[in-house]
């Protein structure tokens, strides 16, 4: 039982006895004052009723008369006239009166016994007779009953007042309390509160006080972890001068580009160099130098920026080098990205120097999933030597047997998607997702789509997620996809993961038609989990609505392919995800180097101080298992432990 219902059943409680004790005492002190007042009544009627006969004693009809109106005038259970000296009875007069409202319980309950009172009638000198009176007890019982109807009156006005006031009273000071039970629920979720009104009672104030004391360490301990984690992915990942990412991070993301089938995607690799950096160090000095570089990488994130594909895929790789990696841009897109990147670096002007634009050159080559990375860098410095060596215009694309998939026909695309997402032709594949320490145990199925084509084969998402996104078709792809998942999970019990794109999150419409389809189906929310990409976050007030509004209806929402925007792992205290899944790039080769398992270890530990599993992807060896089990993460999904198939 609650505390509040435990203090209001008390109070109700105090209230009972205080009546009952008060409604006792007062009950027995009346009880007295009533016998007095019957005996006293039984002796002044007998006393006057002697009187009265002294003068006609001897007048049986008077005699009677005088009794029968004594008696009727009150209260009485009986009035005998007794002759002194035969002890004969002259008149005598019994009845009950009238119990009127007063039960026989109550009567049993009180026991006030009848009262009598005698006299003696003279004649001259000499006892005639003797008058005898008993006072009937009814008029008392009435009094002492309406006495108790008032006083239970009373108590139950009290007590309906009391138990109002104090009901108010006990919410509004257990309020702390149950923000305290919030707080704890909070923290389970990864979430960190305080309350900034402490309560006016002493008692309570000192527990909010220790509560909020453990929160702020909490989230200072988490806080601390999370900058030491940034710190680590900066010195690994992040150039020193420009702020971009560094080679090692390029290479990774390639790498993830051209060999993961559900991230890959054709698109292409830029390749910028500033000419002759050595030349520009003797003749404008490092310093001036190191702001050209600098100059040269805030172009390239603002035309980039233009392109979502691109988002945190601009790098310098080394010196006067830089690299974009843009998948999902075919060769129109490709070649007007090259000529605005010139057009903008003609606008940066050195001093002492020609333009930016006349010592850079800037090579493109497309990269299709299968490539090697190598080969793709290879042609990409083969692009990057023919701008070099030609004049006008400083950049120069290159293509390989291989390109024809890039440039894919735009209304070809345009029509099969469009067909495909009107007749559901894309089928559901399923990956497990195991425990890292027991890979039998399968903690959930991650959700892919597959597209078929014309001719009956399957097209993996990397291949046509960038033509959807490119036609603004995503958030159909989402609530199809959702809608088949919901479906299929009616025939077993496993738990389900599904991603929601970045197009469904910006839009409301669709993102409350997906609401819809969830709430319709809340009953499946313990088993199903949404994801979201870490490159498709909206931002943190619109993250923490979404997911309130998921937890409502009873689903979970985790984020997938993380690790590039690291600086934001503070703010998912307040998100309560499911889990987090490590993006693979990070995961590769992880137990050859060791940069990447120092960041992998510096997560652990910020994700370890608020509860939140971690999940690695693209596990494809068993020396990359090895070290994540020794690292003691929660999960692992990859090829090593099961690709995606059909389910069943």
């Amino acid at each position: 039982m609650s505390l509040f219902k435990q203090l209001l059943i008390a109070i109700c409680l105090f209230l009972v006895v205080a009546f009952s004790g008060s409604f006792m005492v007062s009950l027995e002190s009346s009880r007295a004052q009533y016998v007095n007042q019957l005996r006293s009544h039984a002796q002044d009627a007998a006393t006057a009723l002697a009187l009265s006969l002294t003068p006609n004693i001897d007048d049986p009809a008077m005699v009677e008369l005088l009794v029968s109106s004594i008696f009727d005038s009150g209260y009485y259970a009986s009035i005998r006239v007794v002759d002194v000296a035969t002890d004969k009875t002259l008149v005598e007069r019994t009845g009950t009166p009238d119990a009127g409202s007063v039960p026989q319980w109550f009567v049993k309950l009180i026991g006030l016994e009848p009262a009598g009172g005698d006299a003696i009638v003279s004649r001259g000198w000499e006892q005639a007779a003797r008058v005898e009176v008993v006072s009937h007890p009814m008029f008392a019982l009435a009094k002492l009953w309406q006495s108790a109807l008032g006083s239970l009156g009373w108590l139950l006005l009290c007590g309906a007042v009391s138990a109002v006031l104090g009901a108010l009273l006990l919410r509004r000071q257990l309020k702390p309390l149950d923000y305290m039970v919030h707080q704890s629920h909070a923290i389970a979720r990864r979430e960190f509160l305080s309350l900034p009104e402490l309560p006016r009672t002493p008692e309570l104030r000192r527990v909010v006080q220790a509560m909020n004391q453990m929160v702020e360490k909490l989230k200072a301990l988490f806080q601390e972890q999370a900058e030491r984690s940034e710190k680590l992915r900066v010195e690994s990942y992040q150039d020193n001068l420009t702020g971009l990412a560094n080679r090692r991070y390029f290479e990774m993301q390639l790498n993830a580009r051209v060999s993961n089938p559900e991230q890959a995607s054709s698109g292409y690799l830029l390749l910028l160099r500033v000419r002759d950096l050595a030349g520009l160090n003797q003749r404008l000095g490092g310093q001036r130098t190191d702001q050209l570089l600098k100059a040269v990488g805030e172009q390239l994130l603002r035309e980039c920026a233009r392109y979502p594909e691109t988002q945190n895929l601009v790098t310098r790789i080394r010196g006067g080098e830089f690299a974009v990696l843009a998948p999902g841009l075919v060769r129109e897109e490709a070649l007007q990205l090259a000529q605005n990147l010139e057009t903008a670096l003609a606008s940066l002007h050195t001093t002492g120097a020609t333009d930016v634009a006349s010592v850079a050159a800037i090579g493109l080559a497309p990269f299709v999933h299968g490539d090697s990375p190598q080969a793709v860098l290879q042609l990409g410095d083969q692009a990057l030597a023919q701008a070099e060596s030609q004049g006008e215009p400083g950049w120069a694309c290159l293509e390989h047997s291989a390109s024809a998939s890039v440039g894919d026909d735009h209304h070809a695309w345009h029509t099969l998607l469009d067909r495909a997402l009107d007749n559901q032709q894309f089928e559901l594949y399923f990956q497990p997702v195991v425990a890292a320490q027991d890979t039998q145990l399968v903690l959930h199925y991650k959700v892919l789509s597959r597209l078929l084509d014309d001719q009956g084969q399957t097209i993996p998402a990397g291949r046509f997620l960038p033509w959807l996104e490119r036609f603004g078709w995503t958030a159909r792809l989402d609530r199809l996809m959702l809608e088949q998942v919901l479906r299929q999970m009616g025939g077993h019990e496993e738990a389900l993961a599904l991603n929601l794109s970045s197009a469904t999150l910006a839009d409301p419409q669709a993102l409350n038609k997906v609401f819809e389809i969830l709430r319709a189906h809340s009953d499946l929310g313990s088993r199903l989990t949404l994801e979201i990409g870490e490159e498709q976050l909206p931002e943190q007030a619109v993250l923490e609505q979404l997911t309130r509004r998921l937890r409502e209806l009873g689903f979970a929402l985790s984020l997938q392919r993380f690790g590039g925007r690291f600086s934001m792992i503070g703010n998912l205290s307040r998100l309560g995800l499911a889990y987090l899944k490590i993006d693979g790039s990070y995961i590769r080769a992880i137990d050859q180097e060791s940069d990447k398992r120092l960041f992998i270890e510096a997560i652990q530990r910020a994700a370890h101080s608020i509860d939140l599993p971690l999940i690695a992807e693209r596990v494809e060896t068993e020396g990359e298992l090895a070290v994540i089990r020794e690292m003691g993460l929660f999960g692992v999904q990859g090829q090593l432990v099961g690709g995606p198939r059909r389910w069943g």
